[in-house]
């Protein structure tokens, strides 16, 4: 992940946007290491919450290549996964969540109604 500071592999990187405590949104995106596909994961689901959630998200960043114990408590069979922990009910995206749309209607932020059939984004059940 290209960044300006250098980060602990070992320590999950957290991107915090200012909000209120009661509307910020807590996302926590598992990925494998710096390819492209978590990359692009990364990419997408920033711009998504930069034009979606304007300042009220946070989102955690899981490297399983240097924690995989930590796929346990989510229970991640598939990367890159995108975990909505907050706001309630917990929602599950597997993909680089490179189809916006589809992405959007998953986290519900959209109304549902998305074409189906793209393997980008598809809320996991």
């Amino acid at each position: 992940m290209a960044s300006s500071k250098t980060r602990d592999p070992a320590k999950p990187e957290k991107l915090r946007r200012s909000a209120e405590p009661d509307d910020l949104w807590t996302l926590r995106l598992y990925i494998a290491g710096d390819s492209p596909k978590s990359r692009t994961a990364l990419a997408n689901l920033q711009r998504l919450c930069d034009t979606h959630l304007e300042g009220k998200y946070q989102i955690e960043v899981i490297d399983l290549k240097t924690r995989p114990e930590l796929a346990k408590a989510d229970q991640i069979l598939a990367l890159p996964t995108l975990i909505r922990k907050v706001p309630e009910p917990m929602k599950r995206l597997i993909g680089d969540l490179s189809n916006a749309e589809r992405a959007l209607i998953g986290l519900e932020l959209a109304a549902s109604g998305a074409r189906e059939g793209s393997k980008h984004a598809r809320p996991a059940g």
